[in-house]
């Protein structure tokens, strides 16, 4: 059962990050793992986040969701997680995947102003409506997570409904996401801080400049969150594209894409950030898709695409899926993807920005909870 334990855990870990290209909600990572309703067990379990972002990835119909989140310091040490648990928590604080304040206060809902993102917790912040009035104008931004039959389900604090609800960027958050941000604190895993001076510490910011979350702001300052220190400006954030994988109708995967490092798609690329479709493709569609079948290129804002296979691919103009209005794109032929643009490596699997490529199919998104042994968790009964 460790092993198994270990397993869901490591898949969870792939649904947790401060990026704000990739994130799809906010939440308070200890009122999740401390909601014994959830499956009746024991006071904290990790596993009930893989529980929540579940319901999420089915309410959103789409896989590998991410979210942000955020968590009091005092859960890196409570006694009621395994000692595995906590190790996990601790190296995800380590990596910089999630926040770990000491007053996390309202950063939840700063986080989901400045990104547009809905927040997932049982509060119902009424002292900071004032502050930020969409929570009570815009139905389906904040949601409780609540038992359900064989999970959880949502329910909205405002206007009902279940299906979290993305909104906009703040224009402060816009502005605040332009830039890259440095932290004087040494080895902070958020803003690029470390022991080698200030040239070190540019270079991590240079090394991972689309998942630096959002600085906090005290004052109008931006701020680091977990140490309080005042954010040095490093410059303008390289510009960045987020492209999606639908494959059968439904997004498997979103990816960023920078200028500074194209990304291979295919059935088992070997370069490193690689994005691998085999696991997720039928016989046939293996046998057609190269090991690496297309490759991306951000250059000047422009998306390009160039066919790195064997049996070549396709673009789809617009989205249009009618043959007659299909691209033939050959081995070694590039193309710029246009507004609308999706790119076919086979028949139903598809490429493309991810704010263009809309989800929806007849069956439900990969669990992050398939590796949990049943006894672990109690569901409750329908």
């Amino acid at each position: 059962m460790r092993f198994e334990i270990s397993k869901v855990l490591d898949a969870i870990e792939g649904r947790v990050c401060t990026d704000p290209s990739l994130a799809r909600a906010v939440l308070d990572l200890a009122e999740v793992i401390r909601y014994q309703d959830l499956d009746g067990g024991r006071p904290a379990n990790l596993l009930r986040l893989g529980m929540v972002i579940d319901a999420l990835a089915r309410d959103l119909e789409e896989d590998s969701v991410p979210v942000y989140a955020i968590v009091h310091r005092a859960l890196l040490s409570d006694p009621d997680l395994t000692s595995n648990e906590r190790m996990v928590v601790r190296r995800w604080a380590d990596d910089g995947l999630v926040e770990v304040l000491d007053h996390p206060g309202d950063r939840m809902l700063e986080v989901a102003d400045l990104l547009g993102l809905p927040v997932l917790s049982r509060a119902r912040f009424d002292g900071l409506r004032g502050r930020f009035p969409w929570t009570v104008e815009q139905p389906g931004r904040v949601l409780a997570p609540v038992p359900g039959a064989g999970g959880p389900v949502f329910i909205a604090h405002v206007g009902g409904g279940n299906v979290p609800v993305a909104g906009t960027r703040s224009a402060t958050g816009e502005k605040l996401l332009a830039r890259q941000w440095r932290c004087p604190e040494p080895g902070c895993a958020l803003f690029g801080g470390g022991g080698g001076g200030a040239f070190a510490d540019l270079a991590r910011v240079e090394r991972a400049p689309a998942g630096q979350p959002p600085p906090a702001l005290r004052g109008g300052v931006p701020t680091c969150p977990r140490h309080g220190a005042r954010l040095g400006d490093a410059g303008p954030r390289p510009r960045t594209e987020v492209l999606a994988v639908r494959i059968g109708g439904l997004i498997r995967r979103r990816f960023v894409l920078t200028e500074e490092q194209p990304v291979l798609v295919g059935r088992a690329p070997e370069e490193q950030g690689g994005i691998v479709l085999g696991q997720w493709l039928n016989d046939e569609a293996r046998r057609w898709i190269s090991r690496g079948h297309v490759r991306f290129e951000l250059r000047v804002g422009e998306v390009i695409v160039t066919d790195v296979s064997t049996n070549g691919s396709g673009v789809r103009p617009g989205g249009s899926m009618a043959e007659a209005d299909r691209i033939a794109l050959k081995p070694q032929q590039s193309r710029v993807l246009s507004a609308g643009d999706m790119v076919e490596l086979y028949p139903g699997v598809q490429v493309g920005r991810a704010d263009e490529l809309p989800s929806g199919a007849p069956f439900t998104p990969t669990s992050v909870m398939a590796e949990a042994p049943t006894m672990a968790m109690r569901l409750p009964r329908p």
